[in-house]
């Protein structure tokens, strides 16, 4: 739609849409409203929308990803969290442990990582592992300990909903609903994810192509939710001298072909604690619109991946380095061609 746009003439395309007998799906930016079509099972002419006013253009969207694709909206989403813009000009900082444990320890990471510059804080209450045997989280507790750390910060609370069962839970403490790399094909998840109004950070499967991340996507938008971060989080390769591969090429990809913002996950994507610093640097120099890092007060008795865990000083040394890359790049984005 034009930039002039006004409800009625959003109201005319979305009904001639759905007289075709398709649904239309309003994507809200801020210079220009986009309206996606899905339900049709061929090319729906161009014709049929160019004469209605304050209509700007059709697009025939050509990838399998209609409402995550630039080409349904060329301007960049830019997903608002307790008040935090993930996906524009400021890289955004989400800190925290792996796994809430207590009271002490979730409220002691919220403060270390809002003293190093941190907007979010990260924080799983529900633990989907590997081993039946390890630790699981504890569930509701650790959902109003985030609650608490919430109220005495003002960070935004990302946490993870692993099953339909528990997001209503979730979706109650949570100012935005992550949907873990196990998780990310779990299509049931992902419709629930869809119906809530809460924004979603959806993690790269651990053997997903950038074809099937974003089609995953599409599932949350085609319910008719459109705040959605994506987050690369490492891919399972044959290398063995990290946890996961990092694919900090996804983030330039993602941003050639959706309007989602992307963040990255050092912690998880390296699983080594010495890599965590240069691989969030090298993640904020490829374009990711922030990261999301593992912090702990003492990684070493943490009850889940304190290996890949930063204690309060190193993520204050990354948030410090990773700021000035961003601050940098940023800087070079303002100088005017030619000077």
């Amino acid at each position: 739609m034009k930039a002039q746009a006004g409800p009625e003439d959003i109201s005319r395309v979305c009904r001639r849409i759905e007289a075709l007998g398709f649904k239309a799906h309003i994507i809200p930016g801020e210079q220009r409203t986009a309206i996606g079509i899905t339900g049709n099972s061929g090319p729906v002419e161009a014709a049929e929308f160019d004469g209605l006013p304050n209509v700007a253009e059709a697009i025939r969207v050509s990838k399998p990803y209609k409402l995550v694709s630039r080409e349904t909206k060329r301007e960049n989403t830019i997903v608002s969290v307790n008040g935090v813009r993930v996906g524009g000009d400021r890289m955004v900082l989400c800190g925290g442990p792996c796994s809430v444990e207590s009271r002490a320890q979730i409220l002691e990471s919220a403060r270390a990582v809002r003293a190093a510059g941190a907007e979010l804080l990260r924080g799983g209450a529900y633990k989907p592992r590997t081993s039946p045997y390890s630790f699981q989280g504890i569930g509701e507790e650790g959902l109003r300990y985030l609650a608490e750390a919430r109220e005495e910060t003002g960070l935004g609370v990302v946490t993870e909903a692993i099953d339909v069962e528990t997001f209503d839970l979730v979706e109650t403490y949570a100012d935005c609903v992550q949907i873990g790399a196990r998780n990310m094909q779990n299509f049931s998840l992902l419709r629930r994810a869809g119906r809530s109004r809460k924004p979603i950070l959806l993690k790269r499967g651990i053997s997903s192509t950038l074809e099937e991340f974003l089609m995953a996507a599409e599932y949350i938008l085609a319910e008719g939710n459109y705040n959605v971060i994506l987050c690369e989080r490492g891919v399972r390769t044959f290398a063995d001298h990290t946890r996961n591969t990092l694919d900090l090429s996804v983030v330039p990809a993602v941003q050639s072909l959706s309007h989602l913002p992307i963040i990255v996950d050092p912690s998880h994507g390296t699983g080594k604690r010495d890599k965590v610093l240069p691989m969030a640097l090298a993640a904020i120099a490829a374009g990711a619109s922030g990261l999301i890092v593992e912090v702990h007060p003492a990684p070493e008795r943490a009850l889940s991946d304190g290996y890949q865990s930063l204690d309060p000083e190193q993520f204050t040394e990354l948030a410090q380095e990773c700021r000035a890359i961003s601050e940098l790049l940023a800087s070079r984005r303002r100088v005017p061609a030619g000077v």
